[in-house]
């Protein structure tokens, strides 16, 4: 028996990878992020591709429509890591519990603006008055179609009918996706987008924004959903994200960061 124990310790001597063998490395996590287009198109790409050059961490980052969002994050899968909403959307999603508790934080606001064509003159739109004015005469203003569930579309819509400075303008409703993209194809003259989503076309130029007492924007907000299993990863991107030293991204993507 002594000459069988003598023998094993021996042989762990002689190999001793055998006794301690290395534990296999640890796969990096990867997050799954969900949101709009409003924030998808105002830097997130930009420093979710950063942020994965920087750590190895693959972020995989979807758009989608408001209300698909918000049943995704209940129930899809792949599941989502790190949500972005609309700020009366996150509010409703903290309230049943849908996102981890103390990780909500605002990111900030998207203006809408006015675009016009390359090389087109850029009216003063400073006032509500002036803006009405430009878009009087600048011929046909596009916007978004409210009927497919676009809160910027409604945001517009609203504001075109419930102000009386903006009756007379000649306004007509893209059904070909953006209010900028069909400004792009030629379909009109001028257009009210989001400014994101305006800056993205090369072929039109951002005006301006839309005076801030017509409250039309959006102020979206981001939290780790409930449903992670890496909620620690999640929330490293997060504080990512925020970060004032990427305050330039969003803003030149036409996001104003929110000040804290």
């Amino acid at each position: 028996m002594r000459k069988l124990a003598l023998s094993t310790a021996l042989s762990f001597l002689c190999f001793p990878a055998l006794a301690q063998a290395p534990a296999a490395p640890t796969a990096a996590p990867e997050l799954y992020v969900l949101t709009p287009a409003v924030t998808y198109n105002a830097g997130l790409q930009d420093l979710a591709a950063e942020y994965t050059r920087q750590t190895g961490i693959k972020v995989t980052v979807k758009s989608d429509g408001m209300g698909k969002i918000v049943d995704d994050i209940k129930k899809a899968t792949p599941i989502a890591d790190v949500i972005f909403l609309p700020v009366a959307f996150m509010d409703g999603m903290e309230a049943e519990g849908s996102v981890v508790a103390g990780t909500r934080s605002d990111v900030g606001r998207v203006t809408i603006g006015l675009a016009v064509k390359k090389g087109a003159p850029h009216p003063d739109i400073s006032t509500p008055k002036k803006l009405a004015v430009a878009l009087k005469a600048g011929g046909t203003v596009l916007y978004s179609d409210p009927a497919i569930g676009s809160m910027e579309a409604r945001i517009i819509n609203d504001m075109l009918y419930r102000y009386p400075i903006f009756k007379g303008v000649k306004s007509k409703i893209s059904t070909k996706g953006e209010g900028g993209q069909a400004l792009v194809r030629g379909e009109g003259d001028m257009a009210l987008q989001l400014a994101c989503e305006i800056v993205n076309h090369p072929e039109i130029e951002l005006v301006g924004l839309v005076p801030e007492e017509l409250g039309a924007y959006i102020d979206s907000a981001v939290a780790v959903s409930a449903r992670s299993t890496q909620a620690e990863a999640a929330k490293g991107f997060v504080t990512f994200l925020l970060q004032h030293e990427h305050d330039g991204v969003w803003k030149a993507k036409g996001l104003v960061r929110t000040q804290s």
